[in-house]
Order: structure tokens, then C-alpha cells, then sequence
């Protein structure tokens, strides 16, 4: 087995290098990419045989087509081919917006440490949807990816005020109680004195 692929190796690389010799330009190029074909197929014999055949036989095939028929050498030609940037394939397709949005034109965090929920939701209401988009991305409000897609522009209000509410919240459990005592250590607390509390 290792005979025969050995010397089907040797028939494509002889036809490849003969047909190589036919086109003297660039033909010292040619003859060195047949040579490494040749000696990566009969490498490649020496563990399996059995493949090296079958690319060797595929090879010729596909080398005799090309040299027989122009539109098949072509369209090969084409195949391998490097693709074309991106752009160029998506002239025909609608243009995509940028991936990047304006700033939001409003604060929210601002606006409800000022004005509370009320008035959060009253400048909200006077923005279109793509400004309060534009709020949502800027401040990563939209944590399960959905408020981007939604068209109902309550929906995206209600989702800006509850993530505000939400991150102003989340910190209050560190702060401390109103309604603690705000003596320092060694001052006298009348009321740690005094044994009837």
C-alpha cells in the first residue's frame, strides 16, 4: 500500500512539476510549492498511506480539471481566494447603526437625589425613546439585555427608574442609623446614666 501511494505521490507531483515547467514565469516558484506538496505527501505516506493516496489521487484530479477547463480554474481561482473585507459584503444589506450611543441627555441619579421618583419620571417622560435608550446604556441599566429592544417607552422609564431606586438603595445598609447616639467615647451620655431607660 505504501508502494502505491508512494508512487501516485510521485505521478501528481511529475505531472504538477511538468505542468509548472510549461509556464516559465514564476515557474522556480512553482516547482518549489509542487516539490513541498510532494515531499509532505509522501511524509504524511509513511504513517498513513491510505490518505496520502487519496489527497494525491484528489490532487491530480483537481490539477488536470483546472488545466482542462478554464471556468473550473476560475471558479477555484475564486473559491480560494481570500474573502472580502466585511463592508464590502454588507453594501447591499441596510447600514448598521453605530455600536456606540450618544451620552444621555439627562442625569438620572442627580435628578432623583434632587427631586425623588416623581421628578425623575416627569424629565424622563419628556425625553423620546432613543434619549432614554441612550440613558440605559450609558449608566449599564440594562442588565438582561431587553430595555434595549423594548418600544413602549413607559416600559423603558419604569425599567431607569428602578434601577436608580435600586443602586441608590444598595448602599444604605452601610450607613448608619439615624437614630444613633453621635456621642464620642469618655463624653457624658445623660442617657446611658440615667438607670430608669
Amino acid at each position: 500500500m505504501t508502494e502505491r501511494s508512494n508512487s501516485q505521490s510521485d505521478t501528481v507531483g511529475d505531472d504538477l512539476s511538468t505542468e509548472g515547467a510549461l509556464n516559465q514565469s514564476g515557474s522556480s516558484t512553482l516547482h518549489a510549492e509542487v516539490q513541498q506538496a510532494g515531499e509532505a505527501l509522501l511524509k504524511l505516506g509513511a504513517s498513513d498511506p491510505e490518505l496520502a493516496g487519496t489527497l494525491a489521487r484528489v490532487l491530480g484530479v483537481v490539477a488536470s480539471e483546472a488545466a482542462r477547463t478554464s471556468r473550473f480554474s476560475k471558479a477555484l481561482n475564486k473559491a480560494l481566494a481570500s474573502p472580502e473585507p466585511p463592508t464590502a459584503s454588507r453594501s447591499t444589506e441596510r447600514p448598521r447603526r453605530p455600536s456606540r450611543r450618544a451620552p444621555g441627555v439627562i442625569e438620572p441619579f442627580a435628578i432623583f437625589a434632587e427631586s425623588g421618583e416623581a421628578g425623575l419620571r416627569s424629565r424622563l417622560k419628556e425625553l423620546n425613546l432613543e434619549q432614554l435608550r441612550d440613558v440605559i446604556a450609558e449608566h449599564g441599566m440594562d442588565h438582561d439585555r431587553l430595555a434595549m429592544k423594548w418600544k413602549d417607552p413607559q416600559r423603558v422609564i419604569d425599567r431607569v427608574v428602578e434601577r436608580v431606586e435600586s443602586r441608590v438603595m444598595k448602599g444604605s445598609a452601610f450607613r448608619g442609623r439615624p437614630s444613633q447616639s453621635t456621642t464620642q467615647p469618655g463624653e457624658d451620655n445623660p442617657k446611658a446614666d440615667d438607670p430608669s431607660e
